[in-house]
């Protein structure tokens, strides 16, 4: 099963960046974004959407208390700020670039509005793609809330094998092969890095996983 982040095995980039579209094309540029670079805080005016063309995105909020609570690290390929679309005129969250080579499209609410009244299949797409972040986004907060951080690490672990998981030939086991630092994945299931680093070699001493730096294996007699 393919991640739903990339529906219908389709690359977001690759469908709905404007410089795909002829009317589009010669007045259409790329943003760059270095690490920790803001593409936009949270109370900003909201009057564009945004495509990753490479990088990685984080998206969040502070708490009343300071706290940086992480709702999704987007990678190539995804759309961000698109409640935009639906008229709100203020970010809720804000997006910054965690990646030193982030280059971003950015599409005028406008041009998004144009591109969906004149190509229905694109529009289908981009509701498709919200209807399907909303869903992620709401059992991230069940599982924060409901869940101990093993049981957070287990399931974030079977999210990834969906989104980017394959079966071994030769062994069965799941192979997963994914874009997140550690840090990154502490982050996501809102926990510490030294306790992701516990849980994950806790995981390894009882043969249910094995990992690298962008690899896990989940054993067959597991998954």
């Amino acid at each position: 099963m393919k991640s739903v982040w990339f529906f219908d095995d389709v690359n977001l980039f690759k469908v709905l960046c404007p410089h795909k579209f002829k009317a589009y094309k010669a007045n259409h540029d790329f943003d760059a974004y270095k690490k920790k670079d803001y593409i936009y805080f949270e109370e900003d005016s909201a009057n564009k959407v945004y495509l990753i063309e490479k990088g990685k995105v984080k998206i969040g909020y502070y708490s009343e208390d300071g706290q940086e609570i992480v709702k999704a690290i987007l990678t190539r390929g995804e759309l961000f700020g698109e409640t935009a679309i639906f008229g709100n005129d203020k970010r809720e969250e804000f997006a910054q670039s965690i990646d030193n080579t982030t280059s971003i499209c950015p599409i005028g609410v406008q041009t998004m509005h144009d591109l969906m009244r004149d190509n229905q299949t694109f529009s289908f797409k981009v509701y498709k793609f919200i209807g399907f972040k909303l869903k992620k986004l709401e059992r991230r907060l069940q599982l924060l809330l409901f869940k101990d951080t093993k049981t957070r690490l287990l399931e974030f672990l079977e999210e990834l094998c969906t989104d980017y998981g394959y079966d071994c030939e030769k062994t069965g086991d799941k192979i997963i092969h994914h874009p997140y630092t550690q840090k990154d994945i502490a982050s996501l299931i809102g926990t510490s890095r030294p306790t992701l680093n516990i849980l994950m070699n806790e995981l390894k001493e009882e043969k249910v996983i094995e990992f690298s730096r962008k690899e896990i294996r989940i054993y067959k007699n597991i998954a």
